[in-house]
């Protein structure tokens, strides 16, 4: 592959830094915007990847990572480490409008980022890829140039201790897993989800083993995620915990204030998860329709909305036609976005007059927005629910 010299003037919705040369535009990881650097590269027809060689110029926006796995591993978990926390927050600030303007189609404002309190330390919930090697098991991560491989994790500073101690305890007892060669295991403080093997005969022996789990899923191979094991009534898998709890409570209140503002009668909370919504809003006498495809989470819902409210097991494409009209519709839904169909019915005559978008993807959050044309951006606040890493919780709203 060839080399070259390019300056660094962005960082893209990935993490990589961007710049141009030869009328391409080049994407290289682990660069700053006012970074010079010589880059081996690779050119495709529209652009070209890029891997860094040596800076020439180091940009004022870099620093050093604390983290011994980001340059020695290459771990593929945090994406901005290089960079100091305002220039994080810039960056995001940017990927955001960005998204809207090639996507969306929208112009709108380099919007504002809310500074997470805690920018180390933050996770409550960490995914590792499990492979059995030589004998016995490691956990680990991707390097971000090889999505094959794993490394194994020693510490990851942005994931609290308490979930850490949690994993070691689970790799201690790890010849009680089920028989396999890959596995895919989330952790929080409390509860394990595994995915992978086709049988775990000492399933109970290992839930036995490590009592800081009161919950233990698993989904095997070609099956559904089923709860094997709990020590708790509140049989809600670590899917459903918040990442970044040291600025969720404030996410959470931003987003509900701002739904009770249109003073709705009637609120649809689709991809309802927990429900933490949906519950502060029927609490303050909403009549609120929560949709969830998980039955377990809409079942722990449905126990505690009260009279007039409802939850409902069911994917919101599915649904969501049958429980319009509604004043208020609430879409928090995973990083792929909302299904096409939802925003075509939305964006009927009968749709709602307002609607709150809670998006972990601009990329999504913009293409959807682009397919409701009936509706206008009123409004738009992004969360740092995930500092050193590229990605961003934006709150959108949107009126007829």
């Amino acid at each position: 592959m060839p080399d070259a010299e390019i300056d660094i003037d962005s960082i893209a919705a990935g993490g990589d830094g961007v710049g141009r040369m030869d009328g391409l535009v080049a994407f290289v990881p682990r660069t700053a915007p006012g970074d010079r650097a010589r880059i081996r590269y690779a050119s495709g027809r529209r652009f070209a990847r890029g891997e860094l060689l040596r800076l020439l110029r180091e940009s004022p926006a870099r620093t050093t990572p604390p983290c011994p796995h980001y340059a020695a591993d290459r771990c593929g978990g945090c994406q901005l480490q290089h960079l100091s926390y305002a220039a994080q927050l810039e960056a995001k600030s940017h990927i955001i409008q960005d998204a809207f303007a090639r996507i969306g189609r929208r112009e709108i404002p380099m919007p504002e980022v809310v500074p997470s309190p805690s920018q180390w330390r933050y996770r409550s919930k960490l995914t590792l890829a499990l492979r059995y090697r030589d004998g016995e098991w490691i956990a680990g991560l991707h390097p971000y140039d090889d999505a094959n491989a794993v490394f194994s994790l020693r510490d990851c500073p942005i994931t609290a201790e308490s979930v850490l101690e949690v994993w070691r305890s689970i790799l201690s007892h790890a010849a009680l897993l089920p028989s396999a060669h890959e596995l895919r295991g989330a952790v929080n403080v409390d509860a394990l989800t595994l995915e992978g093997g086709s049988r775990w005969d000492r399933a109970a022996e290992f839930f036995s083993a490590i009592p800081e789990l009161s919950q233990l899923w698993w989904a095997p191979d070609h099956g559904s995620l089923r709860l094997l094991h709990s020590r708790t009534r509140d049989a809600v898998g670590a899917s459903f915990s918040q990442i970044n709890t040291f600025l969720a409570s404030t996410l959470h209140t931003y987003v509900t204030s701002r739904a009770w503002s249109y003073s709705p009668s009637s609120v649809i909370d689709a991809y309802s998860g927990r429900g933490a919504t949906a519950l502060a809003l029927a609490e303050r006498g909403a009549r609120v329709t929560a949709i969830e495809s998980d039955r377990a989470a809409a079942s722990w819902v449905s126990d505690r909305l009260p009279a007039g409210s409802r939850s409902m097991a069911a994917r919101v494409e599915d649904v969501v036609s049958d429980v319009l009209p509604a004043d208020l519709v609430i879409l928090n839904p995973p990083r792929s976005g909302v299904d096409a169909k939802v925003t075509e019915i939305l964006a009927r005559p009968e749709g709602p007059r307002a609607i709150i978008y809670v998006s972990c993807d601009p990329a999504t959050l913009a293409r959807d927005v682009a397919r409701l044309g009936a509706y206008r951006i009123t409004a738009l606040r992004a969360f740092d629910m995930f500092p050193q890493t590229a990605h961003v919780e934006t709150v959108c709203e949107l009126t007829r």
